[in-house]
């Protein structure tokens, strides 16, 4: 990674380009997955996805001439990752979906970087400022006012809406566990691609036996809209995306980078609005801008870089 001194600026033409397009790609990922759940089980959803990613990523590694067999020990890291990144993590999103709208859940999202921070700081010695700690509080505010606005005006209980909010927390636990142990010298130590690929390979092994065990035999819907968002999700989302990101990190440094964490949610939110029916107000609308405002206080309050293989969004 570059020092801060010879980073690029994240605003010449190519790599502001890459930029958008993560944080566009990254966007349309919460409301592909609200369909992916309207017919078929999310843990089926969930391995056909990532049978599509893994083998995306591994031909992508052989095209980049990159190694395709880990280094020892490195199947005991792909399996962490693949248990907490592509098993639990996805499993509480998808499932969240159903109670909650996509935007809502990619806007607590953005909360990532709060036990990651937490997390990073117990194992890793990464120092968390004062900074960091006030935009993180700013931001869980306005978090619970988007969350007042999905109560009041949804048709969800109560009960249902803090049960979409649950999964959803767990789900950041999960990818916070998954972003940490990437960051760990043992996996630093695996080719990346290789480890991303059979990372996602366990986790469609993983996937397959529970929801074979919970819902029987596969299942698959044949629209033509369940197919490419497949696709979308499996290849768009994740084999074009993280090297695009990854790539942004070497050259703009990790804190630019972080940025699509702030670009994401109001692209998930303006689809929200335009496919799910979502219905701004002065409450919501407060909400979403207390809460980026709030991310943007706590990543420049971020001294220490965040895991460098951190996987921002689903």
């Amino acid at each position: 990674m570059n020092s801060p001194t010879e980073a690029e600026s994240l605003f010449t033409p190519r790599n502001f380009a890459a930029f958008l397009l993560v944080s566009l790609i990254w966007g349309g990922t919460w409301l592909v997955i609200r369909d992916q759940i309207a017919s078929v089980p999310a843990s089926w959803s969930i391995s056909y996805r990532f049978l599509v990613a893994s083998f995306g990523m591994f031909a992508l590694a052989a095209m980049r001439r990159e190694p395709l067999r880990l280094a020892p020990g490195g199947l005991r890291w792909a399996a962490m990752l693949g248990l907490f990144q592509f098993t639990l993590n996805f499993g509480f999103v998808y499932n969240a979906e159903s109670y909650i709208t996509s935007g809502l859940v990619a806007v607590m999202f953005a909360l990532l970087v709060v036990p990651n921070a937490v997390l990073g700081r117990i194992l890793l010695g990464q120092r968390i400022t004062g900074a960091f700690v006030l935009g993180s509080a700013i931001a869980a505010l306005g978090v619970a006012l988007l969350f007042a606005h999905e109560w009041r005006s949804s048709p969800a209980t109560l009960e249902e809406v803090l049960l979409g909010a649950g999964l959803t927390v767990g789900g950041i636990l999960s990818a916070s566990i998954a972003n940490i142990t990437q960051a760990m010298d043992g996996a630093k130590k695996q080719p990346f691609l290789a480890l991303l690929a059979w990372s996602m390979a366990i986790g469609v092994a993983i996937n397959t036996v529970y929801a074979l065990a919970m819902d029987g035999l596969p299942q698959f819907d044949m629209r033509p809209s369940y197919s490419l968002g497949i696709l979308y999700l499996g290849l768009a989302g994740s084999v074009v995306t993280f090297p695009l990101y990854y790539g942004l990190v070497r050259k703009v440094g990790a804190g630019q980078a972080a940025y699509s964490s702030v670009i994401v949610p109001i692209v998930a939110m303006v689809l929200s609005t335009l496919f799910e029916g979502f219905q701004w107000g002065a409450l919501p609308a407060a909400g979403a801008i207390i809460t980026l405002i709030g991310m943007v206080v706590a990543m420049r309050g971020r001294t220490s870089a965040p895991p460098r293989r951190a996987t921002p969004e689903p």
